[in-house]
């Protein structure tokens, strides 16, 4: 059984003056559980439209999906799920605190199983200290973290989160990061969209590319990487102690080592030179 299981999901609109607009067209993803999935695209692509319709937000105009073998359309389906929306909003009026117990009795948690997971997560996204204050008063990034918090608190089993990284700083997202791992150590699913391609690269095991609706790729990340190797840098010892930098093709590789090694040079460093991840993405959306 998939954590997440989409077929042939589609949505049309009526967009300005009754025109239809395609926001999806067809798309089929399965997600395992203990995997972490990185949903890539461009603005508009339909990443958001995506999420919306697994999230029950939304009616698909065609196609289905489950998750953890349950239809989206059940509400059973959505008590496993933990769903950070792009952008959250609150009540205000309240605290950190008092709205994480609002969400905790929410999902049925109550007595101390609830305090200590409120404590917990609002110590692990840094929120323990303004826990007390108003939610009108803290910076955007900050509600992005009391987001997160809610998302966390009941200890799901599939995570889906549009856009997680929004409104952080570089400690922020550092930290989303290192929770997205431990989420996968733990063996739970982890769906989460992006166009920022460096949290991809970190963080995923597989890559889908949407774009215009159309998912166009879906490839594990290391496979990517792979076949955007360019060439290998070399760095070689020279008998003088100066060290010679070279980059070679794949080709060329295995004769310049065996030369330097028959000339008594070391060799300190062989280094795959590939493609980003954005560069990837850039060539697909491109194309």
């Amino acid at each position: 059984m998939y954590a997440l299981e989409i077929r042939g999901l589609g949505k049309t609109f009526r967009g300005k003056k009754l025109r239809t607009v395609e926001a999806l067209k067809g798309i089929d993803l399965c997600v395992e559980q203990g995997e972490v999935l990185g949903f890539l695209g461009p603005n508009g692509a339909g990443k958001s439209t995506t999420i919306k319709c697994l999230m029950g937000l939304i009616r698909p105009t065609v196609g289905s999906a489950t998750i953890l073998g349950r239809d989206i359309a059940s509400a059973e389906a959505r008590t496993s799920v933990g769903y950070l929306p792009e952008n959250p909003a609150f009540y205000d009026y309240l605290s950190a605190e008092e709205y994480l117990l609002f969400v905790g009795r929410a999902f049925g948690m109550q007595g101390d199983l609830l305090s200590r997971r409120c404590e917990e997560v609002l110590k692990q996204l840094e929120l323990w200290e303004p826990r007390r204050r108003l939610i009108r008063t803290y910076s955007k990034g900050m509600v992005q973290r009391v987001g997160l918090a809610q998302v966390l608190l009941h200890d799901p089993e599939v995570y889906i989160l549009d856009e997680p990284m929004s409104g952080l700083d570089p400690i922020g997202r550092a930290l989303v990061k290192e929770i997205v791992l431990d989420l996968k150590r733990r063996g739970k699913c982890v769906f989460f969209s992006t166009h920022i391609t460096d949290d991809v690269e970190k963080v995923c095991d597989r890559v889908a590319v949407i774009n215009h609706g159309e998912l166009k790729v879906v490839d594990r990340v290391e496979n990517i990487l792979m076949r955007g190797t360019e060439g290998y840098a070399v760095s070689i010892a020279a008998a003088d102690g100066s060290v010679e930098e070279r980059v070679v093709a794949e080709a060329q590789l295995q004769g310049v080592i065996s030369d330097a090694v028959a000339a008594g040079r070391s060799i300190l460093k062989v280094e795959p030179r590939r493609k980003s991840m954005e560069a990837f993405f850039l060539d697909i959306v491109g194309h």
